[in-house]
């Protein structure tokens, strides 16, 4: 008899995107002549870059010809992309960080799930709420979360961390101290970030409590104010205790490319039951060369462009424009009555919805109103009830026109009234 893992037995209805797409897919079959907007999954709609699609060409090109054709390629990834890594996203920064610390992947969302193969199931975890549910839903998977309770819309073996308005989007440290400590900076879904002096008091804490901090940097490249940190390793001590996350999707439109990268310091340690140190920058390696056969040549000869001169020139540009439409949704929002977070250093948008209506609800009235999607907040955590996200990876076109029609909805009998 052939048995399965009952962990994911354990997972609340389907993935969040999925039922929203499955939502958007019902309204469209019934309404064919309507255009509806999406601002809901944090999907890029601006091209490669020139640079990075050239420098991905000629990588094809030298893929077709006898002396310049390559196969397997290094697991970790080629040194020409980690050298690049090292040099302008940490050394540019003051962090010494070694090639050998760095591994390439096909995705930053794969590697914040993978890492807990090299992790013990018996870790208490702590996420902040709301949280990118990848975060929540891979530990459901490993047998880590426990069973869920539907009354309080939680796992009972989670370290849930309140994110909202009322403590200023700074999670407090729990009352019950995990092994695992997740932290997205700046925040998916919230659209809000840290300042170094909020964070070092977190890697502080993971020090005092052995612990380790998984930390998803996939949106530096959008921060914009100078308080706030571009890498955990800008936070002394933080090598000691915090693996870091990269990814090239935001940032330069690989969202269907597909590259990012894992920092695993050789600081790092893990223990053993019996308490014995174990490096996990030794463990990731291991687990990587096993599992995964690298990131495609040409792809990372893309991503290396990205850190040329005219590439970084181009992708910022590109940047400026997702920020603008942030700044777009944001003061929108704002003259149609909401409250409003976010979208400063964060191409996310988080606001509060109208008194008495829950986020699936507000979804439901703004999908059918207005024709535009969003993300309900309750997706993301119990504490995101209330609440709702709207992306700004539209075109500059479609995120004017669904600011309009909300603020049409608002006026349209109170449709959308946010009191």
């Amino acid at each position: 008899m052939i048995k399965i893992n009952e962990n994911f037995l354990e997972l609340q209805d389907s993935y969040l995107f999925s039922t929203i797409a499955k939502k958007v897919a019902d309204f469209q079959s019934k309404n064919p002549d309507k255009k509806i907007i999406k601002l809901g999954i944090g999907d890029v709609t601006r091209p490669i870059v020139p640079a990075v699609a050239n420098a991905m060409k000629n990588a094809v090109d030298e893929e077709a010809k006898q002396e310049t054709f390559r196969g397997y390629g290094p697991e970790q990834g080629y040194e020409f992309l980690r050298e690049k890594i090292v040099q302008f996203d940490y050394q540019k920064r003051g962090v010494e960080i070694a090639p050998d610390e760095i591994f390439v992947s096909d995705g930053a969302k794969c590697d914040c799930g993978n890492i807990g193969d090299i992790l013990g199931v018996d870790n208490m975890v702590a996420i902040t709420d709301p949280v990118y549910p990848v975060y929540l839903d891979t530990n459901v998977m490993a047998g880590r979360a426990g069973k869920y309770n539907p009354e309080k819309g939680a796992y009972e073996n989670m370290i849930y961390m309140p994110a909202t308005a009322e403590n200023g989007f700074v999670p407090n440290f729990p009352e019950k101290v995990p092994d695992m400590i997740y932290l997205c900076l700046p925040n998916n879904p919230t659209g809000t970030t840290l300042t170094k002096s909020q964070l070092k008091k977190w890697v502080e804490y993971a020090k005092q409590n052995k612990a380790i901090i998984l930390f998803d940097s996939a949106y530096e490249a959008f921060i914009s104010e100078p308080e706030v940190p571009h890498t955990i390793y800008e936070i002394d001590g933080a090598k000691d205790v915090a693996i870091e996350f990269r990814s090239f999707s935001k940032t330069a439109g690989f969202t269907g490319i597909r590259c990012a990268y894992t920092v695993v310091p050789k600081e790092l340690k893990g223990y053993t039951k019996a308490g014995e140190e174990v490096s996990l920058n030794q463990l990731w390696n291991r687990r990587h060369g096993t599992k995964f056969n690298g990131v495609s040549y040409p792809v990372q000869r893309a991503a290396e462009a990205v850190y040329s001169e005219e590439g970084q020139k181009q992708i910022k540009e590109n940047i400026a424009y997702y920020m603008e439409n942030a700044k777009i949704i944001k003061e929108g929002l704002q003259e149609a009555g909401y409250t409003v977070f976010g979208g400063v250093n964060a191409p996310y948008i988080w606001l509060k919805v109208p008194d008495k209506m829950t986020s699936w609800e507000f979804f439901d009235v703004l999908l059918n109103k207005a024709n535009v999607v969003g993300t309900p907040g309750v997706g993301f955590g119990p504490s995101g009830e209330g609440y709702f996200r709207l992306t700004a990876f539209g075109t500059r076109e479609n995120t004017l026109e669904a600011i309009e029609r909300i603020k049409l909805a608002v006026s349209d009998e109170g449709a959308l009234q946010t009191t």
